[in-house]
């Protein structure tokens, strides 16, 4: 029983699509193949800008993207990060952000044969190693 709500949190936490302005989350459940290939092209492309920049950018900090969601009109792309090791990834994430007109620009220069419009980019912490923790621990108890 444990187990079962365990993975049904997991799975509604991996499922969100992002928050609306009230902080709900939302789903993008099903996508269209179009997506998952799109989604599958924009982490190929995205990691490898980011495994070339950086350190440039960041310094000596690891950044690895978990989960890439598109909208289903391919304009928006919610991206998941982890950063790491790091204090405070807010600040790092900041830092991205601050950054994102680069990395879109980096991304179009890649993928401008395979896409026609570039989505644009919405950076996020992926807590879900976090999450998931504290979950079980909640649940031990």
């Amino acid at each position: 029983m444990v187990n079962k709500a365990l993975y049904i949190l997991i799975f509604v936490r991996n499922n969100t699509f992002g928050k609306d302005k009230k902080g709900f989350p939302i789903f993008a459940i099903m996508e269209s193949t179009r997506q998952k290939k799109v989604s599958r092209l924009i982490q190929k492309e995205l990691s490898v800008i980011f495994q070339q920049n950086t350190q440039e950018i960041l310094g000596n900090i690891m950044v690895s993207l978990t989960i890439v969601r598109i909208s289903p009109d391919l304009a928006d792309a919610n991206i998941f990060l982890s950063i790491f090791p790091v204090d405070d990834p807010e600040a790092a994430l900041k830092v991205i952000k601050s950054n994102t007109v680069m990395i879109r620009k980096k991304l179009g220069e890649s993928v401008r044969n395979q896409l026609r419009i570039v989505p644009t980019l919405q950076f996020h912490l992926d807590d879900s190693a976090a999450y998931f923790e504290e979950i079980d621990r909640l649940l031990k108890k």
